[in-house]
C-alpha cells in the first residue's frame, strides 16, 4: 500500500471532544489543587461536529486528517468493549475517505481509562495491545496508516517524573519504568497491528526538540536526549516511520537548561519562536533511525496573531524542505492543531488552531493561516515520495535493501 505525500492537520480526541468523564484526565482535572487551569468540558464538542470539522479540513485542500482514538469510550471497563464507540471511530474514518482524506489514526494521546492503574504495571501494555487489536479489526482497510502512541516520552516524564500529567507522581524511577513500559506497548500493539491490518503502515509518534548545546553543555545536551528521545527512536526498529513531534529549541548549559534566550520572539506557549527547530530534529531521527522514513506528525504555534502562524508554517515547511532535498525521506506533514482545542493543563488560553473555535456559541473560523497551509498543499510539487507498509518492502533485490 502506498499514500501520496501527506499534507494534514492534527487533534486528539480528549482536547476536541469534550462530555468524556471516564478517563483519568478528567479526574485530573477536575481534582482539588490540580494543576489544571480549568477543565476540559465540551472542549471543541467534535466529538458531534466531526463531520463538518473534516469537510472543512478537506476544503482547505488538505489530503490526510490525523486524530486519535479515545480508550476510555471503547473500554470503559476492563474487557468489556463498545460497540457504539467503535461504530463512532469507524464513520469517522469513513467521513474522512468520503471528504478526500487520508485517516491516520493514533491509538494512544495521553488519556488512559480510570480503571488503567499505572503505565509503570507491565501488564498495561498486555491491555493496550489487547485494545489495539479491537480497534484494529473495527476499523480495518478505513485506516491508512496507524500510530500505536503519541509522544510517549511526554506522559512518562510530565506524569511520573514532573507531576504536571496524571498521576502526578515526581520520581525519576518510576518515569523510567514507565518508558519501559510504554515502549513495550509500542512494539506489542505494532505486532497485532501488522497481523490485524497488514499492509497498512504503523509507527509511533515522538516528541522531539532540537537540544542546543553551549560549550561546556554536551555532556548534559546527550543525557536529557537519552533519556527524552534516543531510548524511544531505539523502539522504532522495524516501524515502517517515524513520527516527529517539533515546536522549538533548547539551550543547553553545563548546568542544564538554560530557558529562553534574551531578545528571541516568543510563542504563546512562552517557548521560543523557533520553526527551523524541525530542520534539526529531522535530520537526527533520520540519524538515528538509519533513515527511516519520517511524518511530520505535529508541528505548530501557539499564537493569537495569525500571521505569525503563518510565518511559523513557513519556516516549518521550508526546514522540512531543506531535509529533503538532502534526501531524507520525509513522507508528511501535519500542522498542530486543526482546532483551537484543549491545552492540558494550560486549558484554552493557547490557541493553536488553523480553525478557530468560539467556545460559547461553538462556531468555527477559519484562519488565514488555514486557506495559507491549503494553497501550500495544494501547489506543492513534491517528488513522489509516497508511505508503505514494510510488508510492500518484502525481499526486495539485495541492491535496494535499507532499513525500514
Amino acid at each position: 500500500m502506498s499514500m501520496p505525500f501527506l499534507w494534514g492537520a492534527a487533534t486528539s480526541a480528549h482536547q476536541v471532544e469534550g462530555a468524556n468523564e471516564a478517563n483519568d484526565w478528567y479526574d485530573w482535572e477536575t481534582a482539588a489543587g490540580s494543576p489544571c487551569v480549568e477543565p476540559c468540558g465540551s472542549a471543541c464538542d467534535h466529538l458531534h461536529r466531526y463531520p463538518s470539522d473534516i469537510a472543512l479540513l478537506a476544503d482547505l485542500g488538505l489530503n490526510s486528517y490525523r486524530f486519535s482514538i479515545e480508550w476510555s469510550r471503547i473500554e470503559p471497563e476492563p474487557g468489556r468493549f463498545s460497540r457504539r464507540w467503535l461504530e463512532h471511530y469507524r464513520a469517522m474514518t469513513e467521513r474522512c475517505r468520503r471528504c478526500g482524506l487520508e485517516p491516520i489514526v493514533t491509538f494512544h494521546h495521553f488519556t488512559n481509562p480510570r480503571w488503567i492503574d499505572s503505565w509503570e504495571d507491565p501488564d498495561t501494555a498486555k491491555r493496550f495491545e489487547r485494545f489495539a487489536a479491537v480497534v484494529a479489526e473495527a476499523l480495518g482497510e478505513q485506516i491508512a496508516a496507524a500510530i500505536t502512541i503519541n509522544e510517549p516520552n511526554m506522559p512518562a516524564l510530565l506524569g511520573y517524573e514532573e507531576g504536571l500529567f496524571p498521576p502526578g507522581k515526581r520520581d525519576r524511577g518510576a518515569r523510567m519504568r514507565a518508558s519501559e513500559v510504554f515502549i513495550d506497548a509500542h512494539r506489542r500493539a505494532t505486532a497485532t497491528l501488522r497481523q490485524a491490518i497488514p499492509g497498512t503502515p504503523v509507527g509511533l509518534a515522538l516528541a522531539m526538540a532540537d537540544w542546543q548545546a553551549l560549550p561546556g553543555g554536551e555532556d548534559e545536551r546527550d543525557e536529557i536526549r537519552r533519556l527524552r528521545e534516543d531510548i524511544f527512536l531505539a523502539a522504532t526498529l522495524g516501524d515502517d516511520f517515524v513520527g516527529v513531534n517539533t515546536y522549538t529549541r533548547h539551550r543547553i548549559g553545563p548546568q542544564g537548561w538554560l530557558g529562553n534566550e534574551p531578545g528571541v520572539e516568543l510563542t504563546a506557549a512562552g517557548y521560543e519562536f523557533w520553526p527551523n527547530a524541525l530542520e534539526g530534529t529531522l535530520r537526527r531521527a533520520a540519524e538515528l533511525t538509519s533513515g527511516r522514513p519520517l511524518i511530520v506528525t505535529e508541528s505548530g504555534i501557539a499564537t493569537d496573531d495569525d500571521q505569525r502562524r503563518v510565518a511559523y508554517i513557513d519556516g516549518a515547511i521550508d526546514a522540512m524542505r531543506r531535509v529533503q532535498s538532502d534526501g531524507i525521506d520525509v513522507r508528511g506533514f501535519f500542522y498542530w492543531s486543526a482546532l483551537d482545542n484543549f491545552e492540558w493543563h494550560h486549558g484554552f488560553s493557547q490557541r493553536f488552531g488553523l480553525i478557530g473555535v468560539d467556545r460559547a456559541t461553538q462556531r468555527r473560523t477559519v484562519k488565514p493561516s488555514a486557506l495559507h497551509l491549503g494553497a501550500i498543499a495544494k501547489a506543492a510539487q513534491f517528488s513522489p515520495n509516497t508511505l508503505r507498509s514494510s510488508a510492500d518492502d518484502a525481499e526486495p533485490p539485495p541492491a535496494e535493501r535499507r532499513a525500514s
